[in-house]
C-alpha cells in the first residue's frame, strides 16, 4: 500500500528560495516520525544535504552535517559525550563535480553507503531518504549516459524507512513506484522552502 503525505500549514520564509506552496493530504496516513539527534549525509554529493543544513540549522534541532559520513561517524555519536544518532538522513543526487572534489567515484560512495545503512540498522537508527533537487539534478547528467544520480536513488531509497522527496522530482513516479513496491512511507512536497514544514512534522518543534 502506498503511504503518501503532504504539508498543509502554512510556511513562514525562511530562506529566499521562492514561496512555498502548500500541499494536500491526499491519503489518511500518519505522518512519519523521528528522533533526534540526526546524521545528515550524501550519497552522490550534490549541493542537496546543504538544504537540510540550513533548514535544521535555524531549527536549532541537535544533528551534525557530514556528507561523507562512514560507519565510524555514526557510531561515534552526536557531540563530544557521543549521544547515539537516532535518525540519519541520506540525501541522493550524483554530481560528478562534487565527487570529483572529495576525490571518491560513484562506485565507492554506493559502497560508503551500503555499509552506513547497514551499521543504521544494525544500531536501530531511522534511515530517511530523501532527494530533494528535483527533476534538474536527475536529468542532469554530465556525459551521455551517465545513471549515477538514479543509482544514488536505488542505493538508498529502496532501503530506507521512509522518503522524503521534492513533488517535482516525482514527475515520472520514481518515488511513488519505489514506495508502492517497498511498502516504504513516502513525503512529498511543494517548493523548497516546504521543507521547513517537513522537518517539523518529523522531529517536532
Amino acid at each position: 500500500m502506498k503511504h503518501l503525505w503532504k504539508p498543509v500549514a502554512a510556511l513562514a520564509l525562511v530562506v529566499a528560495f521562492a514561496a512555498a506552496v502548500p500541499g494536500r493530504l491526499t491519503a489518511q496516513e500518519e505522518t512519519p516520525t523521528a528522533e533526534l539527534p540526526v546524521l545528515i549525509a550524501s550519497c552522490g554529493q550534490s549541493p542537496g544535504p546543504s538544504y537540510f543544513n540550513v533548514f535544521l540549522r535555524r531549527l536549532g534541532y541537535d544533528y551534525t552535517f557530514n556528507t561523507l559520513a562512514t560507519v565510524q561517524d555514526l557510531r561515534a555519536g552526536y557531540g563530544e559525550e557521543g549521544v547515539p544518532y537516532k535518525a540519519l538522513i541520506i540525501v541522493t543526487g550524483a554530481s560528478l563535480k562534487g565527487m570529483g572534489a572529495a576525490g571518491i567515484s560513484i562506485d565507492e560512495e554506493l559502497a560508503r553507503t551500503e555499509a552506513l545503512i547497514d551499521a543504521a540498522e544494525e544500531l536501530g537508527v531511522t534511515v530517511i531518504g530523501a532527494h530533494i533537487e528535483g527533476m534538474e539534478r536527475r536529468a542532469q547528467g554530465a556525459a551521455p549516459g551517465d545513471n549515477s544520480d538514479e543509482l544514488s536513488i536505488d542505493a538508498v531509497c529502496t532501503r530506507a524507512d521512509f522518503l522524503i522527496v521534492l513533488q517535482e522530482g516525482d514527475e515520472d513516479g520514481r518515488f511513488s513506484a519505489i514506495s508502492e513496491s517497498n511498502d516504504i512511507p513516502i513525503i512529498l512536497y511543494e517548493m523548497r522552502t516546504g521543507l521547513n514544514d517537513v522537518l517539523q512534522s518529523v522531529f517536532g518543534g
